[in-house]
């Protein structure tokens, strides 16, 4: 399971990084999209744009280096599970606005597949939170586990 666990740690560390880095330097084309969903006041819209991306690396790194497995699996799943309730709530009310997982050149639309493949995501961290650290974790070096 070790093994399982960090191939899961690489691959959703190599899509919070990719997707934090297709946004940095982008967050008016972000914050238009996160306005898309008409979730959020303007207020919270543009922090959320200008932080998210740079939360988003930061997770990646963690996640592929196994520092703070567990904690970093944990803010995956709630941040997983928070993108996956808004492309639901904007499928249900039946909009179709860019998810703006990747940045302004990503054309993916809110749509039930990417609902499900959010969701699997989600299923995804659970798993590497309930069995951190996994193999080649610096947790394992520094005792954290």
């Amino acid at each position: 399971m070790s093994w399982l666990v960090l191939a899961l740690r690489i691959v959703l560390g190599v899509i919070f990084i990719v997707a934090g880095v297709s946004k940095v330097g982008h967050a008016d084309v972000f914050a238009a999209q996160i306005a898309g969903f008409r979730l959020l006041t303007p207020e919270v819209i543009a922090p959320i744009a200008i932080a998210l991306p740079f939360l988003e690396i930061l997770l990646g790194i963690y996640l592929i280096l196994g520092l703070f497995t567990r904690a970093a699996a944990w803010v995956a799943v709630a941040l997983l599970g928070i993108f996956d309730l808004a492309i639901a709530s904007a499928v249900v009310r039946g909009m179709s606005v860019s998810c703006g997982c990747f940045g302004p050149n990503d054309a993916t639309v809110t749509t039930w597949p990417e609902v499900a493949r959010d969701a699997v995501f989600v299923v995804l961290a659970a798993i590497v939170a309930l069995r951190a650290p996994g193999m080649l974790a610096l947790d394992r070096r520094i005792g954290n586990t």
